[in-house]
Formats: C-alpha cells, sequence, structure tokens
C-alpha cells in the first residue's frame, strides 16, 4: 500500500503549519528584543565606566594637591 498526500491539506497540517509560523515570528521578536536589551546594557556599562573613571581622576588629582595628613601617635599614659 502506498500512501499518497492529497492536495487538499488537512485541517491539522493547517494548524500546526499555523503554530510554525506563529513560533517562527515570535522567535525572530525574541532574538531582536535579546540584541536590543544587550546593547542597552553595554551602553549602561560604557556610562557608568565613564563615570567611575571620571571620579577615580578627580579623586586622584584631589589627593596629589592635599597635604597628607600627619600620623597620629598614641601618647602614653604614665
Amino acid at each position: 500500500m502506498s500512501t499518497r498526500k492529497s492536495a487538499v491539506p488537512s485541517p491539522e497540517a493547517i494548524a500546526r503549519a499555523g503554530r510554525q509560523r506563529l513560533a517562527a515570528e515570535e522567535g525572530v521578536r525574541a532574538i531582536a528584543d535579546v540584541e536590543r536589551q544587550a546593547i542597552e546594557v553595554r551602553k549602561n556599562m560604557a556610562r557608568l565606566r565613564q563615570l567611575r573613571e571620571a571620579r577615580e581622576a578627580a579623586d586622584a588629582a584631589r589627593a596629589a594637591t592635599e597635604p597628607a595628613p600627619k600620623k597620629r601617635t598614641r601618647k602614653s599614659g604614665r
């Protein structure tokens, strides 16, 4: 017995094809969303890095211009 496919798809086949098409479209949207979020994260990391480096440079400049604090010595209570 040979089984031949009919030219008319069954309702189950139509429904399956529709679900596969929707899943493929949703997958493309999900990948695009993940890539967009990754770009946003990288931009935020770059912004935070610039702020940190500016703060560290300001701290280093301030430390270079301020005199070093005197060391405290303990006084003997005797």
